[in-house]
């Protein structure tokens, strides 16, 4: 993988790395640049997006649905510019994440804009530019 810088990032602490690593390398194209059982650092596009595994004590006590409950309440929600929301939609699930339906997307500052969550419920936006 060629090094390109980074413009942006976010860590996202997850109960089952593997799954939730895979949501978004699959979403938003990136590469893995270290994997480690703490942690994978996933790169591309100028993002780094850190999973970072919960603690093995912690995580016993975390019930992840199926369907995951989506975790609506929380303050903060990672927005990504992607190429295409189908494709991301084809990656979320495949991954075990979701994406709204298109008829739910709304039009913000030149974008088509739309909410997902990844496996374990974390709200996820992501948004596409208008032609």
């Amino acid at each position: 993988m060629s090094e390109t810088p980074i413009h942006q990032g976010v860590v996202i602490f997850a109960k089952n790395k593997k799954k939730v690593s895979a949501f978004y390398r699959g979403t938003l194209d990136l590469q893995a640049l270290e994997e480690a059982p703490s942690h994978d650092v996933l790169c591309g596009h100028g993002l780094e997006v850190v999973v970072h595994a919960i603690p093995s004590g912690i995580a016993a006590e975390i019930q992840i649905t199926q369907p995951p409950t989506v975790r609506e309440d929380t303050p903060i929600k990672p927005t990504f510019l992607v190429t295409s929301l189908d494709s991301v939609r084809v990656a979320a699930l495949a991954t075990g994440g979701f994406l709204k339906p298109l008829e739910g997307a709304w039009h913000f500052r030149g974008a088509t804009v739309l909410d997902g969550h990844d496996p374990e419920g974390n709200v996820v936006q992501f948004k596409q530019l208008d032609a």
